[in-house]
């Protein structure tokens, strides 16, 4: 009997008839294939059995019902106007804020000396600027000097032969022009010859 004759589900899900049971179990002792077919059938069994049984359905939802309408908040995001509103009433609302929790105005100390403070703020942030960034900063100079450079000779050679093709178009023209005379004035010649 051939693998393709025996029906493996039907013998795992307990579905053949007693004759049908007892030539499946003489076959499977005999085929590896089939075997590794229950096995299989068996460990998917018990993965399903591991899930929850839910109930199916009863209604199908369309676009048409309330469930889809969206929030408030969704209808106002995707209104312009509405959401020009609501940013207009932030925007009142922070200045409204602010104008009553903006800290005192600091009053100057009569013993302070402005300069001298300024000095000394100006001295420490020269002294706690990173010698990194000074560098940083150069090479970002430098680079872009090489830059300008690079542009400006390119400009100077775009200039240069936008010079040299208006002369050639010139020295051309008066060619051609000095062509026109010789022949005017061979053809006056030749009518006063005649």
């Amino acid at each position: 009997m051939s693998c393709s004759e025996i029906d493996v589900k039907g013998y795992f899900l307990e579905e053949l008839s007693p004759g049908e049971l007892e030539e499946v179990e003489r076959h499977l002792p005999v085929c590896q294939e089939c075997r590794e077919e229950v096995a299989r059938l068996a460990t998917t069994h018990a993965a399903l059995m591991t899930l929850r049984d839910e109930e199916i359905p009863r209604r199908i939802a369309f676009v048409s019902d309330k469930v889809f309408e969206p929030n408030w908040w969704q209808r106002l995001w995707q209104s312009a106007p509405g959401l020009g509103f609501a940013s207009a009433a932030m925007l009142s609302a922070a200045i409204f804020v602010h104008a009553y929790t903006r800290p005192a105005p600091v009053t100057q100390t009569p013993g302070l000396d402005q300069v001298a403070v300024q000095r000394i703020v100006d001295q420490t942030v020269a002294q706690r600027i990173d010698p990194a960034v000074a560098q940083a900063v150069a090479a970002a100079e430098l680079k872009n000097n090489e830059r300008t450079a690079e542009l400006l000779q390119a400009a100077e050679k775009r200039y240069d032969l936008q010079r040299r093709e208006d002369m050639l178009m010139v020295e051309e023209a008066f060619d051609y022009l000095r062509k026109r005379v010789n022949v005017a004035q061979m053809a006056a010649y030749q009518e006063v010859t005649q």
